[in-house]
């Protein structure tokens, strides 16, 4: 193995011009932050931590080195962002107390998610994973570090920043076999764009996976940093389930990107208007199966869309039964044209018949009318009863207030109006409470009052570096918080019982976080000084010699 010391803790080449890396540029006298393991961190005997690469909404990327097989890689650490933090001199995560039970679900996707990529270790487009870690009270994907450009950065290198077909055929069709079996194991990418389609120095296309699929739609407490032009209408609005459809949105996305050189509209605005728009000049050097195979993929709801891979794989290839198919639609068209001709015939002698006997039928009525042989209705008086309806259950079945408002048959039953409440259980603009219960028969036009959540009620965590422990306690209690402590050694500097000056707070000063959570404080003890050790020591000896 190769002296650590003497290697660049980014790119894990030989530094020859002292700290600063002259390959990369990296300088390895950069002050670790206790957020992350520091360098030169080791995992499982044999895995060196690096330099931290990205943070994403569920995990790190760190540089990382293989002691073993002399090697860099790269190490993904599962450490959810805004939902776990690190106390300074521990290398555990520590899991929010509110998002415990979520991080646990969190953390099983990711090690499914990197198990399967680990499974899948043959496939041209699949990232080479070969081992995974547990460790700190979380888990570690190891990956091999493959150097590469995204793909937005390869296009951009390319006149008019776009390639022909025949080029993106073969770049994109391999990456459809990674995908659908990523598929048939039950993961969806869920955040696939220019930027996680990588171009290795071995000539193949590989899908980087960044995210679990709980952080690629706006429903879950992860952060969701949507790649605007790839991510699909379900990913922004939750009347639509995420699936294997939305990956094929994406990807439909970047193929439409480097044949036609610009990123697609995103889908919120296409929601109105879901036409894509290609440049004649561009159109033309496109194969026409192509342009209907990416707007097939690109189809703004799901349910409308291509439901497969081995589906969407044909329609790009052109392949036999997909034209088969066309051949069939078309010969059915003809048939229906001469059908149609056949038949005009046919309906307009059924026409004529059809007003001559209703002008037949409509003069006997009028015989009928004045020749008094109709008798003439009687009248009589009608009592009229208010009806009952059963009231539905808006709780506890997700409706939101416009499921509400848009059911015309609940607002002609009764007569709803709406309060709002935070919920610390319902997201934001769920119903979560009606002030009758479901079940009960009520008049026609009764009111029913439905409290709408407005999702969690969240404050900012105050500064309270400094503050004695009492001061820091008080002032964070009126926000509604927990509050708990941990003892950290006292060099003499600070006073005692006196918060941390720095990251003296978990979660941090500065961060939004939810009423009612729990903020840990780091406090210094009392001084432990060399003196007072040595006068106790005095006093002991002295009580010994008494003795």
């Amino acid at each position: 193995m190769r002296d650590i010391d003497n290697l660049c803790l980014n790119c894990f080449k030989e530094l020859t011009e002292g700290a600063v890396c002259a390959e990369c540029g990296y300088d390895n006298d950069t002050p670790d932050d206790t957020m992350y393991l520091a360098r030169k961190t080791v995992l499982a005997d044999k895995y060196i931590i690096g330099a931290v690469i990205s943070h994403e909404s569920d995990a790190v990327t760190y540089a990382g080195y293989d002691m073993q097989l002399d090697k860099a890689i790269t190490v993904r650490e599962f450490y959810p962002r805004g939902l776990a933090n690190r106390l300074e001199g521990s290398n555990d995560i520590h899991y929010r107390q509110k998002f415990t039970d979520a991080c646990q679900r969190y953390r099983q996707s990711f090690c499914k998610l990197w198990t399967t990529m680990a499974k899948m270790h043959s496939l041209s487009a699949a990232v080479p994973v070969y081992d995974m870690v547990e460790a700190n009270n979380t888990v570690y994907a190891i990956i091999e570090h493959m150097e590469c450009i995204p793909l937005h950065d390869y296009l951009l290198r390319n006149e008019n920043n776009n390639i022909p077909w025949d080029n993106a055929r073969l770049m994109f069709m391999p990456v459809l076999t990674t995908l659908e079996a990523l598929h048939n194991n039950g993961i969806v990418h869920g955040s696939i764009s220019p930027d996680s389609l990588v171009l290795c120095r071995d000539g193949k296309v590989r899908l980087t996976p960044f995210c679990i699929q709980e952080a690629c739609d706006i429903t879950s407490a992860l952060d969701f940093a949507p790649q605007e032009g790839y991510a699909a209408l379900e990913q922004y609005d939750n009347n639509h389930k995420i699936g294997g459809v939305t990956d094929i949105y994406a990807f439909s996305a970047c193929i439409y990107r480097a044949l036609v050189g610009t990123n697609p509209p995103s889908a919120i605005a296409r929601e109105n208007n879901d036409k894509i728009m290609i440049p004649n000049s561009i159109a033309e050097t496109i194969p026409m199966h192509v342009i209907k195979a990416i707007g097939g993929g690109m189809q703004i709801y799901p349910e409308k869309r291509i439901k497969n891979i081995s589906d969407f794989r044909e329609r790009l290839d052109a392949a036999p039964s997909v034209q088969a198919q066309a051949a069939v639609s078309t010969d059915y068209t003809k048939h229906q044209e001469y059908d149609k001709k056949q038949n005009t015939k046919s309906r307009i002698i059924i026409i004529i018949l059809v007003i001559l006997i209703m002008a037949a039928i409509g003069a006997g009525i009028y015989v009928v009318q004045f020749t008094d042989l109709i008798a003439k209705p009687t009248t009589t008086s009608t009592t009229v009863e208010l009806k009952s309806y059963e009231v539905p259950n808006f709780v506890g079945t997700g409706y939101t207030k416009s499921d509400v408002e848009n059911n015309g048959a609940w607002n002609q039953q009764f007569t709803i109006t709406f309060q709002y409440d935070y919920s610390t259980d319902v997201k934001e603009g769920v119903v979560f409470k009606q002030s009758i219960a479901a079940g009960e028969k009520v008049e026609s036009g009764t009111e029913i009052i439905l409290t709408v959540s407005k999702g969690i009620q969240t404050v900012e965590v105050p500064d309270v570096s400094n503050k004695t422990l009492e001061e820091a306690t008080k002032e964070l209690e009126a926000l509604g918080f927990k509050v708990s402590s941990v003892e950290i050694y006292n060099d003499g500097g600070h006073s005692p019982n006196t918060i941390k000056s720095s990251f003296g707070s978990a979660p941090a000063a500065g961060e939004v976080v939810a009423v009612g959570e729990e903020i840990i404080l780091q406090v210094y003890g009392e001084v432990q000084t060399t003196q007072a050790a040595t006068t106790e020591a005095s006093t002991a000896a002295a009580s010994t010699s008494a003795n």
